[in-house]
């Protein structure tokens, strides 16, 4: 048997993944303590986790829906136990050669007390590589000691001091794996980034402001960002955002409608 690696509290966080978890898991096995955070998870995650890794934590929560990624995030902190803590989502998956570099750091004495993985991401099946889509760094190792949890809503952020180091091995994101899931998921986070705009006091939304946005949106990802070379997904991609981008400001005009309407 694989000796596990002691150092690494690594953390997952999951709703209803029951498609996604065993082949997430799998690729997380080398470390001795998994803890999952089971976010409003209704179908069989939690028992095909158990199943898959008999001796994996859970951490069990019901709120608002794609709400509360900090909270889920530092639920799984305060379970945490090792040096190390790492971050993994269940649409997610760790090669060979990002576990052998995080081993290499978290047993080396490293001058970094957190660091940022490359991922690659996959859109409706595809790998895509424009549009600002690699290397997509996200922020998800860290040294416990310096680490003081998760701020923030949708585009939450980690609470660490010291400095930020860049490893150099891809971690895979299976994202937007469909179109349905694609809209169900908008539909919530849309309704999040038009909050944020309407509680920091945005000014009005006035007619224009929809085709500019999404017009610099269509050319930002598109034109300047090349997405047209990742093909059909590309496009479907650009403008399923420029789609997003409408919505965001559709709804900040909607809260501002009826705010007026209170005065």
């Amino acid at each position: 048997m694989a000796i596990k690696n002691k150092n690494i509290s690594l953390i997952i966080l999951a709703g209803n993944e029951e498609q996604m978890i065993v082949d997430c898991l799998k690729t997380c096995n080398w470390v001795e303590e998994i803890i999952l955070v089971a976010a409003n998870s209704t179908d069989q995650t939690v028992a095909l986790a158990k199943k898959t890794i008999p001796n994996i934590k859970i951490v069990k929560t019901f709120d608002e829906y794609n709400k509360n990624f900090s909270k889920w995030r530092n639920l799984g902190f305060k379970s945490a136990t090792k040096n190390w803590i790492l971050y993994i989502d269940a649409d997610e998956r760790i090669t060979p050669k990002l576990k052998n570099n995080i081993t290499k750091v978290v047993n080396s004495k490293s001058k970094y007390t957190h660091y940022a993985i490359p991922r690659a991401n996959h859109f409706l099946g595809q790998r895509v590589r424009y549009g600002g889509t690699y290397p997509d760094y996200v922020k998800r190792l860290f040294k416990k000691d310096y680490f003081k949890g998760y701020k923030g809503v949708l585009h939450e952020q980690p609470l660490i001091d010291g400095q930020l180091g860049y490893l150099t091995s891809d971690l895979l994101h299976y994202t937007h794996r469909d179109l349905t899931s694609m809209v169900k998921k908008t539909i919530v986070w849309t309704d999040t980034e038009a909050q944020a705009l309407f509680k920091s006091g945005h000014p009005p939304i006035v007619w224009w402001r929809f085709i500019r946005m999404m017009l610099t949106k269509i050319y930002q990802r598109l034109i300047k960002e090349k997405m047209y070379k990742d093909g059909q997904v590309g496009w479907v991609s650009v403008f399923f955002e420029s789609y997003n981008t409408f919505l965001i400001y559709a709804r900040l005009w909607e809260l501002q409608q009826k705010q007026n309407q209170k005065i």
